[in-house]
């Protein structure tokens, strides 16, 4: 079966040796994305700031991959600290506006950079 990688210059650069999807047959996995702007640059803020650009970075990447957030199948969260899981939830539910994905949320002890959020989706490929 073929694979397939993606890469979008609209999202954040990788931070390491991987690419930001791989497409294997109708199955689209994406690295988990940190708040990063396209030229790299982390997103100072809360955590509702920085889950909306880790959400946009996903976005792009899903696109550059010829779908979109609206097929994802699961996403796996990872916070630096469950006390900020309401408004995370608050600002992840808005980018699912026609499908709710599976998914779990965990807190762990660091992130890349000292963010407060990391998001990877499994996603159907359109």
């Amino acid at each position: 079966m073929k694979r397939t990688e993606y890469v979008s210059d609209k999202a954040a650069p990788a931070v390491g040796p991987y690419v930001h999807a791989v497409r294997h047959g109708d199955v689209i996995y994406c690295s988990g994305a940190i708040p990063l702007t396209a030229d790299g640059v982390l997103v100072e803020g809360d955590i509702t700031v920085q889950t909306r650009q880790v959400m946009q970075n996903l976005s792009h990447v899903l696109e550059a991959a010829g779908s979109s957030l609206q097929n994802a199948l699961k996403c796996t969260c990872f916070l630096a600290d469950f006390d900020d899981f309401g408004a995370f939830n608050e600002e992840y539910g808005r980018w699912f506006t026609s499908v709710k994905p599976a998914r779990s949320t965990v807190e762990v002890s660091r992130l890349p950079r000292d963010v407060l959020v990391e998001v990877e989706v499994i996603a159907a490929a359109s």
